[in-house]
């Protein structure tokens, strides 16, 4: 692990950038004072963690490579898989994060990043008829989120709220938090969502962050609602 750490700290002091190739092992072994079976631990420790690939035959070796954001998410939701996240956890976040990021991109999305949005929120444009459409709609409406989370200019606060984005989803689904359908969960959150695509068209920043607000506010006390009608449910039902 110290190798590998290293390692990173040199590949920063290089200014290498993905796709670079790194040293061969012999250079790697006089470089960084170590035995060959260190140096290749180490590499298998840095492709472990999506920062290097290693290709053989004419041409190969190892390559620094670039973690892609899904990978990233992958990897972070194995840290929670035994926390037992609960619907306050996201929201506490949530409330604090997607506002402040409405209100940033307000004004600046292209005609492009608009119609992305509002394509997203055409596969929820009606109310669900089954739990099994209620449940394609609750992901497809976090989708419209994870999309905003793309278009930020800040790649730390992207990044954070397409995780919790993608965490809600998963958390929806295997909860089964969609049923039964909720039709004033999807009524309330398409129409923040489509007050909240006119303040970012129209640049004010203010409204941006005013209805994200809102929109988290209400979801989360209606997430809680539907929660609690999951588990009075599955306590009704005979055993």
């Amino acid at each position: 692990m110290q190798v590998a750490e290293a390692i990173k700290a040199w590949v920063m002091e290089q200014g290498l950038k993905s796709g670079d190739r790194l040293p061969g092992e012999a250079e790697m072994i006089e470089r960084f004072g170590m035995a060959k079976s260190t140096i290749r631990e180490a590499t298998r420790i840095l492709e472990a963690q999506g920062l290097v690939r290693t290709r053989t035959g004419p041409g190969g070796g190892t390559f620094l490579h670039e973690m892609s954001p899904a990978r990233a998410q992958a990897l972070l939701s194995n840290f929670f898989y035994f926390r037992d996240l609960t619907i306050d956890d996201i929201y506490q976040v949530r409330q604090l994060l997607e506002p402040e990021m409405a209100a940033s991109l307000a004004g600046k999305l292209s005609e492009h990043d608009l119609t992305r949005l509002e394509c997203a929120m055409a596969d929820y444009g009606e109310p669900a008829s089954s739990p099994e459409q209620e449940r394609a709609q609750h992901v497809s409406s976090l989708r419209f989120h994870a999309l905003l989370a793309e278009m930020s200019n800040n790649p730390l606060m992207g990044f954070l709220i397409g995780f919790i984005a993608n965490t809600l989803s998963d958390l929806t689904v295997y909860r089964r938090l969609y049923d039964p359908p909720n039709h004033e969960l999807w009524a309330r959150g398409i129409a923040y969502q489509r007050q909240l695509l006119a303040a970012l068209r129209s640049g004010d920043a203010a409204a941006a962050r005013r209805i994200a607000g809102e929109h988290m506010k209400t979801a989360h006390a209606l997430m809680v609602r539907q929660q609690a009608e999951v588990q009075r449910r599955f306590l009704k039902t005979p055993q």
